[in-house]
């Protein structure tokens, strides 16, 4: 008898429990998403387990890709220099504008397979991926905000609550989870289905010209541009001359040591054939313009890489066969994704291509 009594009463005790926690009360279970790594390609360096992959997550952290309120006056997000017509980058613009039709000082590079990026920004002076937002978001001339006013206004915001609750189990706002809720979409933003992909893969096979192209890409740029992220993610000085008003130093602005003189990041030729201007000022504004550079118009300085020291020889014929073979990194199912695409405007139907390219 005592028995029974004990059983009715702990049946009891959660009924009441249950009636005095509402639903919105529990901690939410958000769904996770495992993340796929295209097969030959190697580990990525983004540690997932700090950070886990979710539905909800993601859906936050797209949200907040493309929210003005992160700007100071409410005009730019990280769309607005990001544009997936262009592979995320700063499409047909030198230079990224910012708020108050503001000037940055470099070009906003394309956005695609950060999960295997260790250090980010032309120079490399953010090393974490989480980090990466809270420089353009603070930048007087590009979003221009406080963060702490970011987080006011999403807290202040009827939505976000919610969608914090969801992706994180809490309606707590803080820096730290805004950072890993960006890197959460930005993860995903992988691009690996080009024709260069099917390829691989043996799904498809190249035209001639496009196979000739590869041959001499293998044997004139695939020591920095590697397969099959086409970048070894190192700082080089390429015979850019320094742009007189700007004076950017590039790598050597973080570490200090003249070695470092006039060294940018390699960008990956992924999509390169939309990401157009090219350069970390975006001087560039063809292929044709990078193939010039690199033939007869490199300034040759003490830090030039020793790779191009001889400056890099092409014939007309080669640069030809090499334009054909970059098309085929072009992943048109990446840039047409609505997965990435702005939730306000839907999938951008800006040209894909330059003319000029």
């Amino acid at each position: 008898m005592q028995i029974k009594r004990t059983i009715l009463f702990i049946v009891v005790l959660v009924i009441l429990c249950a009636g005095f926690i509402s639903k919105d009360n529990h901690p939410t279970i958000a769904k996770r998403v495992q993340f796929k790594v295209p097969k030959g390609w190697p580990t990525p360096v983004y540690d997932f387990s700090k950070n886990p992959l979710t539905e909800e997550g993601i859906a936050l952290g797209k949200q907040l890709f493309y929210d003005g309120q992160l700007s100071k006056d409410g005009t730019i997000s990280c769309g607005s220099c990001h544009q997936q017509f262009g592979a995320f980058n700063s499409y047909d613009h030198p230079l990224s504008h910012g708020i108050e039709n503001a000037l940055t000082t470099r070009n906003a590079p394309a956005l695609f397979n950060l999960a295997w990026q260790k250090e980010f920004m032309w120079d490399g002076g953010i090393n974490h991926l989480d980090l990466q937002p809270l420089a353009p978001i603070t930048a007087h001339n590009e979003m221009g905000e406080d963060i702490e006013n970011v987080l006011t206004k999403l807290k202040k915001n009827k939505q976000y609550p919610k969608l914090f609750k969801a992706a994180f189990g809490d309606e707590t706002i803080n820096t730290q989870r805004l950072g890993k809720a960006l890197s959460q979409f930005l993860l995903t933003m992988v691009s690996s289905n080009s024709k260069y992909d099917r390829v691989m893969r043996g799904e498809d096979s190249f035209l001639l010209p496009e196979k000739l192209g590869h041959d001499i890409f293998t044997t004139k740029c695939a020591q920095c541009h590697t397969a099959p992220l086409f970048t070894d993610y190192t700082y080089r000085n390429t015979g850019m001359p320094q742009e007189p008003y700007l004076k950017d130093l590039g790598r050597m602005t973080i570490t200090n040591d003249p070695s470092d003189s006039l060294k940018f990041r390699v960008p990956s030729l992924r999509n390169v054939s939309v990401s157009f201007p090219y350069g970390h000022d975006g001087r560039f504004f063809s292929l044709i313009n990078v193939f010039e550079h690199y033939r007869n118009n490199m300034q040759i300085g003490p830090t030039t890489d020793a790779l191009l020291k001889n400056k890099l020889p092409l014939s007309n014929y080669e640069i030809g066969q090499l334009r054909a073979f970059l098309q085929t990194l072009t992943d048109s199912v990446f840039l047409k994704d609505p997965q990435f695409s702005d939730p306000g405007i839907g999938v951008l139907s800006k040209p894909p291509l330059d003319q000029h390219n």
